[in-house]
């Protein structure tokens, strides 16, 4: 009688994390060297735009892994280890954008991607025109990478508590808002090509259909088996 076949013994989970984060690193770079390559203008134009863009998928994939076990009817823990794997990677790539992306324009006079220039409208000293608010908008992004990216983390989940480590998570909401609202500002200044438009739109698109999806599938009662 042939004995049974033993069950494979899943990895441990720091192993796992391991090899997610070097697939998602080596991915995320490959994908940036594409299309830094695709992009035209000079290297830090376009090494800017490609880490904007992969920076942004992966917020995108982040957003996207909740409302997706919902729909798939599965497990949605607070926390889980893909879905946080994704986003510190986001955030490290959201972060090299705005260091490159503060020396494309402007270069020597970095304080006018804040502060008016004399032709330039301002309220209370603080720039306001279409370059001022895309750059205002990307900069509290950055910083709400930097501070989910921070607590990502089972320490800060305990210290913190599940109630409020959530309550601060929620903050990646106005975090895409504000990404999207830069994206958009920039690809009207920049007179950006159709086609990276249309990335950037249906990107947007998809993000947003699928949290909408997952939160209408929370709300709606299910049949009983």
């Amino acid at each position: 009688m042939a004995e049974p076949t033993p069950t494979p013994r899943a990895a441990p989970r720091g192993q796992r994390r391991v090899q997610r984060h070097l697939l998602i690193a080596l991915g995320s770079l490959g994908t940036t060297a594409v299309l830094a390559l695709l992009f035209h203008g000079g290297v830090r134009e376009r090494i800017s735009l490609a880490t904007a863009y992969v920076a942004f998928g992966l917020l995108g994939v982040t957003l996207s892994l909740g409302p997706l076990n919902v729909l798939r009817e599965r497990p949605n823990p607070v926390s889980f280890d893909r879905r946080r794997d994704f986003g510190i990677w986001s955030a490290l790539f959201g972060l090299a954008h705005t260091a490159i992306g503060l020396t494309v324009h402007l270069r020597g006079r970095m304080w006018l991607y804040f502060l008016p220039a004399p032709e330039s409208p301002s309220v209370l000293g603080l720039r306001t025109d279409p370059f001022g608010a895309a750059n205002y908008a990307g900069l509290v992004a950055a910083l709400l990478l930097l501070l989910l990216a921070a607590i990502s983390n089972d320490l800060s989940l305990r210290r913190l508590g599940t109630e409020r480590w959530r309550a601060i998570q929620r903050w990646a909401y106005l975090l895409a808002a504000l990404t999207i609202a830069h994206g958009a500002l920039y690809q009207l200044i920049e007179k950006q090509r159709l086609p990276l438009v249309g990335l950037f739109v249906a990107l947007a698109a998809t993000v947003t259909a699928l949290q909408l999806a997952g939160r209408r599938s929370r709300r709606t009662p299910r049949a009983p088996n």
